[in-house]
């Protein structure tokens, strides 16, 4: 009986023994390592695309204003039509304006027949002035009305030019070929020089204005040569391509015509001003639009795919997987991005393998199981 009991007792101590030694191994052995997926750093040469939100102006702006002061009695074109440079569009009660002509041609008939007769007393006094038959002031006298004649007759044809003037300000017209804005008065209503009755716009060619970074203004405005920058004779061969807001690529490129004189301190952009065709007049004044343009070249930039970059708080950072398979986090500077993947200025050596998949669930200096990133190809 007390072999018996011995043996069980035996027994129950090896089973104890056995299950410590098992939970140690499992307790030493830990979880397995964190399966991710590893792109490498590529190193090549890659163009520069860059993309703006530009607005639309139109070419010139003619804001349509009258330079006399009447009534509006008919307005001649309709709103949103295409006009043409000289047309008439509003025309202002012309009555007013036509009585001060009469007038002034009036006073100037009357300038001319009293020059006429101060003519014929001049011609009259010289030849008996020389014959002492009268005195020799009285011609000085007649000469001098003949001058103020003479500038009375001046005066009255200025005073008829400027009526005329008026007269023919009365038709206002537009100053400019291009599309007619709604009008802002109604007919009958007193305008002057200070009434905006419309504007004008010419939108064939349209230009777009938008800002760009002082670092894609110098590699857009290089040409090649070291210390040669020359803006317009090199940017203005580089195309713009122009995305409207359905998302559909306008057809027709457009081209830089020139950049502001000056870079924004606050923004630290320069706004650049493009043009595009318009013959068909799709494009508005007002309307946004995404313009993409090549800023460049970048020699020997490194590439990693934009799924390994993580952003936080304004820093950057990439999980680099070494060759044990341990991750070593690290902050990276980047450039611009090229399709799928992302420029990185600094922080990642050619040839080095980065997270793509999985960093958020690894730490620095942990083992990982790491896999090819299928997804890490060029595109």
């Amino acid at each position: 009986m007390k072999k018996i009991f011995a043996g069980f007792i035996g027994a129950a101590l090896l089973s104890s023994s056995l299950g410590c030694s098992n939970s140690n191994v499992r307790a030493s052995i830990g979880p397995p390592p964190a399966k991710v997926e590893v792109a490498p750093v590529i190193q090549k040469d890659v163009p520069v695309q860059g993309e703006w939100i530009g607005t639309l102006e139109g070419y010139v702006n003619a804001q349509i204003s009258p330079q006399v002061n009447g009534y509006l009695i008919r307005q001649d074109y309709h709103e949103g039509a295409f006009v043409k440079k000289g047309q008439v569009l509003f025309e202002i009660d012309p009555r007013p304006f036509q009585a001060v002509l009469d007038q002034a041609k009036a006073q100037l008939a009357q300038a001319q027949a009293q020059m006429g007769n101060a003519e014929l007393n001049v011609k009259r006094d010289i030849p008996e002035a020389e014959a002492h038959a009268i005195p020799h002031s009285q011609l000085d006298t007649d000469t001098q009305s003949l001058r103020g004649a003479k500038a009375a007759v001046e005066a009255g044809q200025a005073a008829v030019e400027q009526a005329e003037l008026n007269l023919g300000y009365t038709r206002v017209v537009s100053l400019v070929d291009g599309i007619a804005g709604i009008n802002t008065v109604q007919v009958g209503n007193l305008v002057g020089p200070s009434t905006v009755l419309t504007a004008v716009s010419q939108v064939s060619p349209i230009k777009v204005y938008f800002p760009i970074s002082e670092q894609e203004y110098l590699r857009m405005a290089d040409g090649g040569g070291p210390g040669s920058v020359d803006f317009i004779a090199h940017a203005s061969r580089i195309p713009l391509q122009l995305t409207l807001a359905d998302g559909s690529i306008y057809p027709h490129p457009g081209r830089i015509i020139f950049a502001d004189r000056q870079v924004n301190t606050q923004t630290g952009t320069i706004q650049i001003v493009g043009e595009f065709p318009n013959s068909r007049n799709l494009l508005r004044p007002g309307q946004y639009a995404r313009i993409q343009a090549s800023t460049g070249k970048l020699t020997g930039a490194l590439l990693a795919p934009q799924a390994a970059v993580s952003q936080t708080q304004g820093s950057y950072q990439i999980a680099v997987v070494g060759s044990d398979n341990r991750v070593q986090l690290r902050s990276v500077q980047v450039g611009p991005r090229v399709g799928t993947l992302w420029v990185i200025t600094k922080g990642l050596n050619p040839g080095e393998r980065v997270v793509a998949v999985g960093a958020d669930q690894t730490k620095d200096g942990e083992l990982v199981n790491a896999k090819p990133y299928t997804e890490a190809e060029e595109r």
